[in-house]
């Protein structure tokens, strides 16, 4: 493998997972000190978590990955975890219902499948 960063295309996929990473920090340093209800904190600590570990899988595994499937399940994770995370998030910020979440959970799932299975085909 070969990391010369002049031999590699910029990876949006890297990027979004470092911006999720971040983007879950904000929301577990909210959690803890911004609000006060228990349900609250509960959703967006389990929103911070799944954006925090999904988007540090992007960002190591997106500059490596040059299969199709492989993409395609980075894809789906990024997809999973804006509608997982995203949909607990905006339960709390907007009063939004967290109808969302489940799609977004099955699509991190699959997206884990299709990663297995892009592993097992190399």
């Amino acid at each position: 493998m070969n990391y010369d960063r002049r031999q590699r295309k910029p990876s949006f996929l890297a990027l979004a997972g470092g911006l999720l990473a971040a983007a879950a920090v904000g929301l577990s340093a909210y959690a803890s000190h911004g609000v006060a209800a228990i349900q609250a904190q509960s959703l967006l600590q389990t929103a911070a978590l799944f954006a925090f570990g999904h988007g540090l899988a992007l960002a190591a595994l997106a500059p490596g990955t040059t299969r199709r499937m492989g993409k395609a399940a980075l894809c789906l994770l990024l997809l999973g975890t804006l509608l997982f995370a995203g949909s607990l998030a905006a339960a709390v910020f907007a009063g939004l219902s967290t109808r969302l979440a489940p799609a977004g959970g099955m699509g991190l799932m699959l997206g884990w499948v299709v990663w297995a299975v892009d592993a097992v085909r190399r």
